[in-house]
């Protein structure tokens, strides 16, 4: 039995793990699967290149296809609900509740286990206009209830606000946070019935029978609203029974069952999920699994990932789909409405799908965010609570919604704020630890300060620029803080090009901050006889990679980089991030990242075990005015280069305090080198190249074997006593 196979993997993915020659998983795999086969919310740190994508997409795949199976065998709670109950049946809704609130398959049974907080829900249906009407709510276990009637649009905390009225087991009744005594206590065994009267406009409530009199009138201008039964619990559950069986006590004349309401004065709840709850089939573009991720390439490897596990499941195989800009949106859309499991999507498409219902969230078993820490650094945690908010946190088969969180470092702030909110106990597996720079990586700073290095002024060969600072603004030979931003950008790619002369890089990473960096920092080695066109042996020939390029593109480009047809790839944090590019002997920062925790990421790709890697950050000695785009173009025809706090795009960047956020972070200070951009002999022996093995590796260990020459003849002498120790008792023995 495969390791694999005894975490409880399905024959058919463990073939196709065999077959992909992982031998033993990693150590996140080994110590993700499990947790995720089992049930469990995941929060994951792990270096790229460890085995993530499979620790996820592994079990996911799995649940998916036994889920799908299970449906399709009929052994699922949601089918045998579809067969009991209909759509028009009055029952409570698993659209519209709390996180933490379980409504059984026929929706009447209704749970919360939180005893720290309170979690509520309403019917599917409600009541308005005109009628008196009443239900049942029996206290089944222990615990604290509030029981009765509410708008729509109140807060489901029951009587928390001025569209709730509810009746609670301390003997209160509260409206618009105003809790008054009433009637008497209640608790388990006891049955509560609550009245409805729209004619006379009043709510009041019964113990067992017993009449506990008026408890609200209510205001006129709620009159005319739609009231549905709710409840909201603390660690407690409570059965409902709105007229479909006999109830435990008759209710007063003139009342009748919520059920029997005339069809004129039943409102359907707005609040829905997209799809119909109870029915025997779901919709097909609500898929059970969603993967967020930041960058196309890393969607495209995930999906490439989930494609290699699947491929030997030959029934009830999950299908899934790519959801990403730059490709026909059309084509994904009639992808969905034929049916998909799994989607993997990057957050800008598939906002749009989800804000036109063309991409329905009520069938979501597993949400899982990917580089969590660069989609939060990106904007985007707004949309990711939003889709959060939308998933009902327990499926119709009574399912709890999975959260699986990858994220370079768990110690982000905003990673665990984020954490905290959206997932349920999550089980931490921290296999990075706090940040630091591997011991194979030598990072060094040059300061570029065009102040004192002012051949940026020529005539000849001008950088081109990101076009911030507008001809009228540049005064040639000032120290006008718009013309020396201008000149350090110009600098940075002369010392860029300096840099690779100096070295003699035959392969590295550039960073640069934007896509329009990476265009002009394209666009300068093309004029130097390189860029994409140029054969691999031509000292400045490179790529690009970013999100404007088109996907196929951007394969082309990662992949002649990867077959070392392309001496450079150019591209910003988003589109490298993720991408299993290591080992490799120069990265160069041409703009330091305002996030300290992608300089690690950066740096981290250059060297491995037996080999020195250089990372060379190129920082402004004095603020440079750059893009920083709020418009809702996003850059792509805005030129507004008004500062942000003046309405425009701009933000004044600051290197030097990026670099001292880094230092402090890392609790080192970086070495620096001059504008020559030559570099400090290494740790090594001070002659390796980087890049290169390590020659004479043992030739620095002389001294240490002799340290242990003593302690190892003491060892053989201790063992060859005790092995004739045993010869001489087994003789005995004999």
């Amino acid at each position: 039995m495969t390791a694999f196979a005894e975490f409880g993997c399905l024959p058919e993915i463990t073939q196709a793990v065999d077959e992909m020659d992982w031998l033993l998983p990693t150590d996140v795999q080994a110590e993700a699967i499990p947790l995720i086969l089992g049930g469990g919310d995941v929060l994951m740190a792990a270096e790229t290149g460890s085995g993530k994508t499979g620790a996820f997409c592994l079990p996911v795949i799995q649940i998916v296809h036994e889920t799908l199976r299970d449906k399709a065998e009929g052994k699922t709670q949601e089918s045998a609900a579809s067969v009991r109950t209909d759509s028009s049946s009055w029952k409570m809704n698993v659209y519209d509740r709390g996180e933490a609130m379980a409504i059984d398959k026929e929706g009447v049974v209704c749970q919360s286990r939180e005893q720290q907080s309170w979690h509520g829900t309403r019917a599917n249906k409600g009541v308005s206009g005109k009628g008196m009407y009443y239900y049942e709510a029996e206290v089944t276990d222990e615990g604290l209830c509030r029981v009765g009637w509410a708008t729509d649009k109140a807060d489901l905390n029951l009587g928390t606000d001025k569209q709730g009225f509810g009746f609670g087991g301390t003997g209160k009744k509260s409206f618009g946070r105003q809790f008054d005594t009433y009637g008497e206590p209640f608790g388990m065994g006891d049955s509560i019935g609550c009245y409805l009267d729209l004619d006379g406009g009043e709510i009041y409530f019964s113990k067992n029978g017993k009449d506990l009199g008026l408890a609200f009138s209510i205001p006129g201008h709620l009159l005319k609203l739609a009231y549905y039964p709710t409840v909201v619990l603390k660690n407690a559950e409570m059965k409902f029974n709105f007229g479909l069986t006999p109830f435990k006590n008759t209710p007063e004349k003139g009342y009748s069952a919520i059920c029997e309401a005339p069809s004129n004065c039943v409102v359907k709840s707005p609040n829905m999920g997209g799809g119909l709850a109870g029915t025997a089939k779901a919709a097909p573009n609500a898929p059970q699994a969603i993967i967020i991720e930041p960058s196309r390439e890393l969607a495209e490897q995930t999906l490439d990932q989930i494609r290699l596990f699947k491929k030997h499941l030959t029934t009830h195989c999950p299908k899934e789909l790519l959801i990403m800009g730059g490709q026909a949106a059309k084509e994904q859309v009639d992808a969905l409405y034929k049916g998909i499991d799994i989607v993997v999507a990057t957050p800008g498409r598939l906002e749009d799908l989800m804000s036109t219902g063309k991409l329905l969230l009520s069938q979501v078993r597993f949400f899982i965010l990917d580089e969590a820490d660069g989609l939060l650094s990106a904007g985007y945690g707004a949309q990711i609570t939003r889709m959060w908010e939308q998933i009902p946190k327990i499926t119709n088969d009574g399912k709890r919604l999975q959260m699986v969180v990858c994220s370079a470092t768990l110690h982000s702030f905003d990673v665990k704020k984020l954490a905290e909110k959206i997932m349920h106990f999550p089980i931490w597996i921290d296999l990075k630890g706090q940040d630091s720079v591997p011991e194979t990586v030598h990072h060094v700073v040059c300061r570029v300060d065009p102040r004192e290095d002012t051949t940026w002024q020529r005539e000849s060969e001008k950088v081109r620029t990101d076009g911030v600072h507008s001809v009228g603004q540049i005064k040639w030979g000032s120290h006008d803080r718009e013309t020396l931003s201008e000149g350090a950008k110009i600098l940075k790619i002369d010392y860029l090009v300096k840099a690779i002369n100096e070295h003699r890089m035959d392969q590295a990473i550039l960073f640069c901050r934007t896509k329009i960096d990476c265009d002009n920092c394209e666009r300068f080695l093309t004029s130097l006889g390189g860029g994409p066109r140029a054969p691999a042996s031509h000292q400045y020939s490179c790529v690009c990679l970013h999100s404007d390029r088109k996907p196929p593109e951007r394969r082309e480009n990662l992949q002649r980089f990867k077959d070392k047809k392309a001496r450079f790839m150019i591209c910003t944090d988003v589109a490298a991030r993720g991408i299993d590019v290591r080992g490799i002997p120069y990265v160069v920062n041409v703009t330091l990242p305002d996030e300290k925790q992608n300089y690690v990421h950066r740096i981290g790709r250059v060297g491995r075990a037996d080999r020195m890697g250089l990372a060379i950050s190129l920082v402004s000695t004095i603020p440079e005015k750059v893009w920083y785009h709020s418009c809702p173009s996003r850059g792509k025809s805005c030129h507004n280069t008004a500062l942000k706090d003046q309405g425009g795009c701009c933000i004044w960047y600051n290197e030097m305090q990026y670099l001292a956020d880094i230092e402090e972070h890392l609790g080192v200070i970086i070495d620096q080198t001059d504008s020559t951009l030559k570099v400090q002999a290494d740790a090594f022996d001070g002659k390796v190249a980087y890049g290169q093995k390590k020659k004479h590796m043992g030739s620095g260990y002389k001294g240490h074997v002799e340290d242990l020459a003593p302690a190892v003849s003491e060892l053989h002498n201790l063992e060859k006593r005790a092995q004739s120790s045993y010869l001489q008792f087994s003789g005995i023995a004999s």
